[in-house]
């Protein structure tokens, strides 16, 4: 089963509104992601404002295969009216792998599955049947984020870590 191509809308849950990406939320991004930490379990290190817009950019084009949708999408708390991290999903054939990652400043809050329920409550919407994440095994608050989510780990691995998965039609 492939789906139709599709593309990032508003998600709003309780606390946060998912909004799609712009390479104008480079620079408060930036800030978002700027601490390293953020980086030991997918290694890398905080982009620029310039090089996170040059890398926004490319995202909001697509993907350059028409099987393939990239949506991606900024969290914002509502209540402090600010951008705490984002989510993404790249959805190939009858499939999305999902990611999400939540500045330090705002970690320990339940944002990163609130944004993840979110996201995947949107795929179910939009006929999606399985959502699967790669998770490192030792990253126990992405595994925390992924079951909060409904996946569940499988006994798969790429790249040194974990597929998670979630059957969202029986």
């Amino acid at each position: 089963m492939d789906l139709p191509a599709m593309d990032a809308e508003l998600i709003s849950t309780a606390r946060l509104d998912l909004i799609p990406l712009s390479a104008a939320h480079a620079e408060e991004m930036a800030a978002v992601l700027a601490s390293p930490s953020l980086h030991t379990y997918i290694g890398g290190a905080p982009l620029t404002p310039a090089a996170l817009r040059t890398r926004y950019e490319r995202l909001v084009a697509g993907s350059p295969d028409p099987a393939v949708s990239w949506l991606n999408w900024v969290i914002r708390l509502r209540t402090d009216s600010c951008l705490t991290g984002a989510v993404q999903a790249t959805v190939t054939g009858a499939e999305a792998e999902i990611a999400w990652v939540v500045g330090a400043t705002w970690q320990g809050r339940g944002l990163a599955s609130e944004a993840a329920r979110g996201l995947v409550s949107w795929l179910e919407e939009q006929a999606v049947p399985t959502v699967v994440a790669h998770i490192h095994p030792d990253h126990r608050a992405s595994a925390a984020v992924a079951t909060a989510a409904g996946l569940t780990p499988t006994d798969a691995w790429q790249d040194g870590e974990v597929r998670w998965r979630r059957a969202t039609r029986p």
